[in-house]
């Protein structure tokens, strides 16, 4: 009798034990979240908030700190999306609804405990500060995860709601400074991540910020800013940085002078009329043709300098660097403005964009032949668009940051969209536009290689998530190859291991080699440092 009740005794502490093991209860500094797992183990924690709801007196007041609760909160549901149009018809959240309450991150892990110190991965969505969720399929965490990684997906306030400066939000802020809402709330969601991650299994001492376009730039501007160098051990890059022509950076005054001009706009006298506004109401008057445009600014507190200035002077974050772009970042049209790709036509639009320096520009962008002005054009477009600045972050850097950098370049063009899409075309930032909606911008295909944005599902494993298009085997490789170089870097600041080819870090300007990541990932030598060097003379002044 004693032996069957030792038995049952046994067998109840090894079930209570996997039910301890398994559990999607976390105790964080606020209180208990209650999360989801999923078949394959792991845990998520949806809708987390990292600061209290910037409504009311809070709209253009950096993030504060979240209030404690009692009991057990849901964590099972994405939370709101941030105050926006729709702008990228591709994008596709899972998130309940839109809501100026948007300060929530979510959390996937693998771990069963609270002592595993797994790395951590922070993604910035991209959108042009505009646009963009932490909901949205492509940036999933659950296939990092997988590789014993805890990922987490972010949100911040857009637009309007993240970007307006104004001399009396600069005068009611404690720091003197106003703007830069938006990459506030990362760095409030980083310093969430530190002082909670470890609940979840996470070591806060290995958190790598990861980010493509929008998301990218936030990175840099993370990287330079004395709130946040301090909290990353790692940082990827997919395709911007904040360095000219980008998203400013503008001085803090002319970001007012910006804020007092839309406030005009928007029939608003004084501040307090602004924060009584609607946020729909608000949303729809930043929204007009001219109101209103999104600058990162030099605002004396994130920003104490421009990032370039920060960079040069080796002030930024000391810590490995992957940063890439991908082969045909936005297509020729963009620089042609609807002429034919003819030599005429393209040495045409050279001379009126560069005048005396059409010449130089012809040179390092020639256009003889058709085909050949449909790539060089192409090449010019996405330089001026996003590489040269991509491009510039990775080359100061090297200069000055003291890690390896390692560059890639993401060559897969995606495959063609599936039969049951029908009229679809694709969006501007990857993603599909569907044939009824006139109020998304389109995107013409790319032609010569892959397009912005659509490295995202292949770099986080997401691609059976988008069934939009009809992915095949070698897509499916090389998403294994990017995902793979993305989850190494992440555990160790080095990209490389087992079955990977070769990716050797820049050490410097002579016989740099970049990975060209396609069917056949492999090193090639950099393609461009003559045209990167000219721009940086026109961006310089």
């Amino acid at each position: 009798m004693k032996k069957i009740s030792f038995v049952l005794l046994l067998v109840n502490l090894i079930f209570l034990s996997a039910i301890a093991q398994n559990s999607t209860r976390v105790t964080i500094s606020n209180g208990i979240l209650e999360g989801i797992t999923d078949p394959g183990g792991i845990r998520l924690f949806k809708g987390i908030p990292f600061a209290q709801p910037p409504v009311g007196n809070l709209r253009w007041k950096e993030p504060q700190p979240v209030i404690n609760w009692t009991g057990v909160r849901k964590a099972d549901h994405f939370a709101h999306n941030a105050m926006q149009k729709n702008v990228f018809g591709d994008m596709m959240f899972r998130a309940d609804s839109m809501s100026e309450d948007c300060l929530y991150l979510n959390v996937w892990t693998p771990a069963r405990s609270a002592k595993e110190k797994l790395p951590v991965l922070v993604y910035f969505y991209g959108g042009g500060f505009v646009a963009g969720d932490g909901s949205e399929s492509r940036y999933d965490g659950e296939s990092m995860a997988a590789k014993g990684i805890v990922a987490v997906t972010v949100n911040y306030r857009l637009g309007v709601f993240g970007f307006l400066a104004h001399p009396e939000l600069t005068q009611e802020s404690p720091h003197h400074a106003s703007g830069n809402y938006g990459l506030l709330d990362q760095n409030a969601a980083l310093q969430w991540v530190i002082k909670n991650i470890a609940a979840f299994g996470g070591d806060p001492k290995k958190v790598t910020i990861a980010g493509e376009s929008a998301g990218s730039i936030s990175v840099s501007a993370q990287m330079a800013s004395p709130l946040s160098k301090d909290l990353i051990a790692g940082a990827i890059g997919e395709s911007g940085g904040l360095f000219k022509p980008s998203i400013g950076p503008l001085p803090l005054a002319d970001g007012e002078k910006k804020g007092i001009d839309f406030a005009a706009k928007a029939g608003a006298k004084s501040l307090a009329d602004l924060r009584a506004m609607p946020a729909a109401q608000l949303l729809d008057a930043a929204s007009k043709p001219g109101a209103f445009s999104v600058s990162v600014l030099v605002d004396g507190y994130f920003l104490p300098e421009t990032p370039a200035a920060i960079f040069a002077e080796g002030k930024q974050a000391h810590v490995p660097l992957l940063v890439g772009w991908n082969s045909a970042e936005i297509p020729y049209m963009a620089l042609m403005r609807g002429s034919l790709p003819t030599p005429e036509n393209y040495s045409k639009t050279v001379k009126q964009l560069y005048n005396d320096k059409a010449d130089a520009v012809m040179e390092l962008y020639p256009g003889k032949t058709q085909d050949e002005v449909i790539r060089s054009a192409t090449a010019l477009a996405s330089d001026r668009f996003i590489v040269y600045t991509t491009w510039k972050w990775a080359d100061m850097q090297i200069a000055t940051g003291g890690k390896p950098v390692y560059r890639y370049i993401f060559s897969r063009a995606r495959p063609a969209m599936t039969a049951q899409m029908g009229n679809a075309k694709p969006g501007l930032a990857g993603g599909v536009v569907r044939g009824g909606d006139t109020s998304a911008n389109k995107m013409p295909p790319p032609l010569v290689g892959a397009s912005h944005a659509s490295e995202i599902e292949y770099a986080m494993g997401n691609l059976a998530t988008n069934k939009v298009y009809s992915w095949t085997p070698d897509d499916y490789k090389v998403s294994a190859t990017m995902e793979q170089y993305f989850a190494n870097f992440i555990k160790t600041g080095n990209p490389n291991g087992q079955n990977l080819p070769l990716w050797l870090p820049i050490t410097g300007n002579n016989n740099v080699q970049v990975i060209n990541i396609d069917v056949v990932t492999q090193l090639a030598p950099e393609n461009g440092r003559g045209r990167y060097l000219f721009l940086d003379q026109q961006y310089a002044k």
